[in-house]
């Protein structure tokens, strides 16, 4: 998923009318998208009516709950339109930083709460407050590319060069290379003074400066005013062509892989290419960290949810897998390595709690089979109840979850079988419990009572 976050310390310089409608414009060509609002004035809100009164959870209740797993972002969600949701934000986000002082992860919220929705969506729009605090630094950690709106105004370019200054020292504490755009909002060519900025503009910025520019239009502004997105109040407007341009540019041009690096919350930190050259070590162990933090999100938010399910069995778990089974997959992990390994790189504690994800266990609906994989792959059981034919039992993968799952209605008994990836027959590495075929290879076996 590819997240982009609106910043400008600056009010007034079109941030939430970019962020509308950039989303909007996205998901119209076709692009999943998810517009989060992080200010707490819900401009998005308003500019999608989406009635205040009716929003009951807000991105405040998922930030607050971090990692719990007690919230999923469809708890929070409105769908706008086709491929278009808002997480809206309400004045109690005013407060979020408050109550979040003292959480250790405070400032990864958001990068957790976007982890369990990556494969959802195409593309995140992040709306971000007018200052600078801890709203604006967690989009800047969820963030692969910042844009920062310029007003083509006299004060607006005077207070640019220090804005961008700003958000560059925020992104090295945060830890990560993001790629910042500049864009030019509220042109209107007719002005000589508009026309002079944006040439002071492109000498400061040069190519950091995005070669398209919102115009002034009064569509824009009516498109607010009754609640819609100028892709639906009018699709042959100046500023609909201007939003289908920005759209067109950022997806032919999309920014470098991210790479992450530790951060230090006292200090800001050095330029994190020089560190990832100086130090690639410590670069790996910071990716690992926040794979692993991703991971957890997932596995908590999924076990509760598996905790309610009826089709679970709490007792009697298919032998080889783990004896106290969470009641329903996790997405997590995509690596074929066997998650028990006490080596695995994110520590034994996640690496126990995952393995008791993967493998085999007992339902009522009969044996559910879940196992990790890549959306590019296929995955099916072989087992002696197929009469070893991979093809009567392939496994489906959840795009939300991001799991592979087979669920089999099988009487008691006991079945051998064996995993089928991408026509490459292999062992489960998630079930203990084998035994030798005839062909000197190893079948996983399980038992029902």
């Amino acid at each position: 998923m590819r997240t982009i976050a609106i910043i400008n310390q600056k009010g007034g310089c079109g941030k939430t009318t970019c962020s509308i409608n950039l989303a909007a414009t996205l998901a119209a060509k076709g692009r999943r998208t998810l517009l989060v609002d992080m200010d707490p004035q819900s401009h998005c809100a308003m500019g999608l009516a989406v009635p205040e009164a009716q929003i009951h959870k807000s991105v405040a209740d998922m930030l607050r709950a971090g990692l719990d797993g007690s919230m999923a972002m469809a708890d929070i969600v409105w769908q706008i339109a086709r491929n278009l949701d808002l997480a809206p934000s309400t004045m109690a986000l005013a407060g979020i930083e408050q109550q979040l002082a003292a959480a250790p992860d405070r400032d990864r919220r958001l990068v957790q709460v976007l982890a369990m929705v990556q494969d959802r969506y195409d593309t995140c729009i992040i709306d971000c407050p007018p200052s600078i605090g801890m709203l604006t630094f967690n989009a800047l950690r969820a963030a692969d590319e910042v844009l920062i709106p310029v007003e083509t105004g006299y004060f607006a370019m005077q207070g640019s060069v220090k804005q961008e200054q700003t958000i560059q020292m925020l992104a090295r504490r945060a830890g990560h290379l993001v790629r910042f755009k500049v864009l030019a909002t509220m042109y209107d060519v007719r002005t000589k003074l508009a026309r002079e900025i944006l040439s002071e503009l492109k000498k400061q910025f040069g190519d950091k400066l995005l070669p398209v520019v919102i115009n002034f239009n009064s569509k824009l502004k009516e498109a607010a005013s009754f609640g819609q997105p100028i892709t639906e109040y009018d699709a042959a407007s100046r500023g609909m062509q201007d939003f289908d341009q920005l759209a067109n540019w950022l997806l032919a041009n999309p920014p470098a892989p991210r790479v992450a690096e530790p951060d230090d919350d006292a200090a800001p930190m050095a330029e994190p290419a020089a560190a990832s050259s100086a130090n690639p070590a410590m670069s790996r162990a910071a990716e690992l960290v926040e794979r692993a933090r991703a991971l957890s999100s997932r596995s908590n938010a999924l076990s509760n949810q598996l905790a309610h399910d009826p089709d679970a069995v709490a007792e009697g778990v298919a032998q080889g897998a783990a004896p106290t089974a969470p009641a329903a997959p996790i997405a997590v992990e995509e690596d074929p390595q066997p998650i028990a390994d006490r080596d695995h790189p994110y520590g034994p504690d996640l690496a126990a709690k995952l393995a008791k994800v993967y493998g085999v266990r007992q339902t009522r609906r009969g044996l559910l089979f879940v196992q990790p994989g890549k959306a590019a792959q296929t995955l099916a059981i072989a087992a002696d109840f197929n009469n070893w034919n991979p093809s009567l039992t392939p496994m489906k993968r959840d795009p939300n979850l991001g799991v592979w799952q087979a669920v089999v209605p099988v009487p008691p008994g006991r079945y051998r079988y064996r995993l089928v990836v991408d026509g490459q027959w292999t062992q489960d590495p998630y079930n203990t419990l084998v035994e030798t075929n005839p062909f000197g290879e190893l079948n996983n076996v399980v038992e029902i009572a």
